[in-house]
């Protein structure tokens, strides 16, 4: 059952060709209808905050950055105006509250939530007091039932569900388009896995059962806005615990005012000031079980079994959200889970070819190809639809398909493979061979492994070189399998490129793993221009706690990310190459990343992450860091293609 921002989404039809295919930009038709009545509670920690001015807002579908919309309206003796024109009930002595049906529930924007302002909880008015929480599709049918807690948790929850779209308390907001409005609310969706919003209670299991929520994190940075919250506040005489929750939990230098915009900031910046913020966590914090000792950050992990993962390692995001992983293990099988993490039935998906698959890719029409090196030398490739059937029972091969690794979609559907005999293949969308006996460049391709398209549609392929390192390159062809004038190209840091991405303005990015067989093992971030220009120093990217890096990928915002195979953790970079993970990464030692291999972002900006080792804590499990990255549109191939198709990676 659902707990807290309980959506109706529509049909896939009406949203995406094919269910999990290219997005379409058409908007959802705005009309209204009576608003409905609910009640809910506000405390602080644990005691009941009286007097909070409680509104009811809308997400805006204006664009990134647009106000929320205000939905209540002027009833007489229930509702109080503000200096802004904004309505508002007010919690009683018990902190209840209780809002009528009177107001317009917009059917374009139906998302609602409550936020709480101000208010005594027990110990004198506290302006900084801030707390909000979900609510849900005011169309639903069963909004009328609700019973809404605001608290700590349900704020932390809050904001790193909806990260990807929050600025702040009353500035929620999406673009116009079908795809946005989805991946919001698949975003919202997550928080149902981390707190049940009758109770405001963390939970330790998601609701699907198979996912490990880090309950005692959440209850940690719960405490820590309650000790702004429940202490003696005034603008006059602002409190210790407020002071200090503000100065640690900055938007860049801009310093907030209030708990809830102070959360936001804290799920933007998970590893900053990590060890004053959790000093503000006492012995005698309301929310139990809590962290006994800061954590190398305050990224949000949760951690799924099932499925039928069997030491996965190629991942991609499918148009619907849905995440399809490829697993290298004996069960020759992929794995396909929701945007929230739950197995789809049905999962395990067999046949079609499948042979130790490693990588997984998303074509224009949904369906999934997936590359088989078990096959060896005769080389074959995997088709299923979005329903898991698969299309040819032996798979496709030609082409001089050998030992195929890792595949990229281009934008007329057709797939491009590297091969473990320094070529690359090209197969149609209905999987005949289209690349002779193979594309060489001239003998340019060495251990080839990433390969991406870029938007004028040409291919680039990472040349990682086990076994000469000195011959590390990225190779790039066109869409005639033709190596362009230049290629390959060196420097920049490179050294055994191990995956490739495409920047929005056509810059490509490697992963450089620089691992010997004995720790440790470094390694770092090469980016070259579009025209194969070095433009990351003779060393690459280095910092932020890259150890090994293998899967990379490009967010909504431009920031890179990379997985760290000896670390388990992940790093991330700037769009000009500064770290903004410390020495650690994230992740690192919290349980959730256990010889972590390859990662996806999907619409809502969560990061999705697989773990392919046999043993350790989170072995043969799928990692999700709740709304860690900006949004992109998914399937990737959709960012080569109207009504996007001007940048390799988009914001939905």
């Amino acid at each position: 059952m659902r707990t807290s921002w309980d959506v109706a989404v529509a049909s896939c039809a009406l949203l995406l060709s094919g269910c999990a295919g290219v997005p379409v930009a058409n908007t959802i038709e705005n009309t209204s209808v009576q608003g409905a009545a609910l009640q809910g509670r506000v405390h602080g920690g644990q005691n009941p905050i009286a007097g909070a001015h409680v509104y009811l807002y809308a997400f805006s579908n204006k664009g990134y950055g647009s106000a929320s919309i205000s939905l209540l309206n002027n009833v007489s003796g229930v509702t109080t105006v503000d200096g802004s024109g904004n309505y508002y009930v007010t919690t009683d002595s018990n902190g209840n509250f209780t809002i009528t049906g009177d107001y317009t529930c917009l059917t374009a924007t139906p998302l609602t939530y409550v936020y709480a302002v101000g208010g005594n909880p027990g110990s004198g008015n506290n302006s900084a007091a801030t707390l909000f929480a979900g609510v849900g599709d005011c169309t639903h049918s069963g909004y009328t039932s609700k019973y809404v807690v605001v608290n700590e948790v349900s704020t932390i929850v809050g904001a790193y569900a909806a990260a990807g779209y929050i600025v702040d308390p009353t500035h929620v907001s999406t673009s116009p388009t079908t795809l946005s409005q989805t991946d919001f609310s698949d975003a919202l969706k997550t928080g149902d896995n981390l707190d049940t919003q009758s109770t405001g209670v963390a939970l330790a299991t998601t609701p699907a059962g198979n996912g490990t929520v880090p309950q005692s994190e959440i209850n940690t940075l719960a405490n820590i806005l309650g000790a702004c919250v429940n202490s003696v506040n005034t603008t006059v005489s602002p409190s210790t615990e407020c002071t200090t929750l503000f100065s640690n939990a900055k938007n860049g230098s801009t310093t907030p005012t209030d708990t809830a915009t102070a959360a936001i900031n804290i799920a933007h910046n998970p590893g900053a000031n990590i060890a004053n913020l959790y000093g503000l966590q006492t012995a005698s914090a309301p929310f139990q079980p809590s962290l006994s000792a800061a954590p190398n950050d305050f990224t949000i992990a949760i951690s799924y079994t099932g499925g039928g993962m069997d030491t996965p390692w190629g991942i991609a995001v499918d148009g619907s959200g849905n995440i399809w992983l490829a697993n290298t293990g004996s069960s020759n099988s992929i794995s396909e889970f929701t945007p929230y993490g739950a197995p789809v039935t049905g999962s395990p998906f067999s046949g079609g070819g499948l042979n130790q698959p490693e990588d997984v890719a998303v074509d224009p029409s949904g369906n999934i190809w997936v590359t088989n090196p078990g096959s060896g030398t005769t080389g074959t490739i995997s088709e299923f639809t979005t329903a898991g059937r698969w299309v040819s029972a032996s798979g496709f091969s030609g082409g001089g398909l050998n030992s195929p690794v890792l595949l990229a979609i281009d934008k007329s559907g057709n797939v491009w493979v590297t091969n473990g005999n320094n070529s690359i293949s090209e197969l149609s969308s209905g999987g005949s061979p289209l690349s002779g006996l193979g594309f060489t460049g001239n003998g340019q391709l060495v251990g080839p492994a990433g390969i991406a398209i870029d938007i004028p549609g040409n291919v680039w392929v990472a040349n990682s070189a086990f076994d000469s390192p000195s011959e590390s390159s990225i190779s790039e062809f066109n869409s005639s399998g033709t190596a362009v004038s230049g290629s390959p190209f060196t420097g920049s840091g490179l050294y055994q490129p191990q995956y490739l991405a495409i920047d929005a303005s056509g810059n490509v990015w490697t992963t450089d793993n620089d691992y010997s067989g004995n720790p440790p093992a470094i390694g770092g971030l090469s980016e070259f221009s579009s025209s194969g220009t070095a433009k990351s120093g003779t060393g690459g990217y280095t910092g932020g706690g890259l150890d090994a890096p293998i899967g990379i990928a490009i967010d909504g915002a431009g920031n890179v990310w990379a997985a760290n195979a000896e670390a388990n953790s992940v790093s991330e970079f700037s769009s000009t190459g500064t770290a903004i993970t410390g020495t650690n990464g994230y992740g690192y030692n919290n349980n959730a990343l256990s010889g972590v291999a390859v990662l996806a972002i999907d619409g809502s900006g969560n990061i999705w992450l697989t773990n392919p080792e046999a043993t350790g804590d989170a072995a043969n499990t799928l990692t999700e860091l709740v709304g860690a990255a900006a949004p992109v549109v998914t399937p990737k191939v959709a960012n080569l293609i109207a009504p996007y198709g001007t940048y390799a990676v988009n914001k939905p």
